[in-house]
């Protein structure tokens, strides 16, 4: 599947990108987002105690939260000032990890008005895939209100 062609919003950093995480589970998890390219965004999570599952292997819930992470944040540099929300995620999980770090990189399949939908490829240190994943997302005018 090729990926649509579009620009990111001009003034955008990495720098921004991360202070937003800080104070949130992408922090906790020591995600970090290291590359914005031509058409993708890229991150890091290290594969250590904080993201195992009780084998020693990379906890498959931890894969899900760099990939929504991922696209989370990419949809929401692609909403023009809107809100992005998640209505749908997947993961395959394809390749177990236990030490290190993962990569993920995330592309746009769809960036409509209403919804958006990114592919999230996470490998491992050697470049071998390690999860597979999709998320849809709902663009709303306004972020949703905090709190209960």
């Amino acid at each position: 599947m090729s990926a649509l062609k579009f620009a990111w919003p001009e003034g955008v950093t990495l720098e921004q990108l991360n202070a937003r995480s800080a104070g949130t589970l992408m922090e906790t998890l020591g995600i970090v987002f290291t590359e914005l390219g031509d058409g993708y965004l890229r991150a890091t999570m290290p594969v250590d105690a904080r993201t195992h599952q009780p084998y020693g292997l990379l906890h498959g819930g931890a894969s899900v939260v760099l990939a929504e992470t991922l696209g989370s944040s990419a949809g929401a540099l692609m909403a023009g000032g809107n809100a992005v929300v998640g209505l749908e995620i997947n993961a395959n999980h394809l390749r177990a990890v236990r030490s290190g770090i993962v990569i993920g990189t995330t592309r746009p399949v769809h960036i409509g008005r209403s919804t958006q939908v990114w592919e999230i490829r996470i490998e491992d240190e050697a470049g071998k895939p390690v999860c597979i994943s999709r998320i849809t997302l709902s663009v709303l005018p306004q972020p949703p209100a905090s709190g209960c």
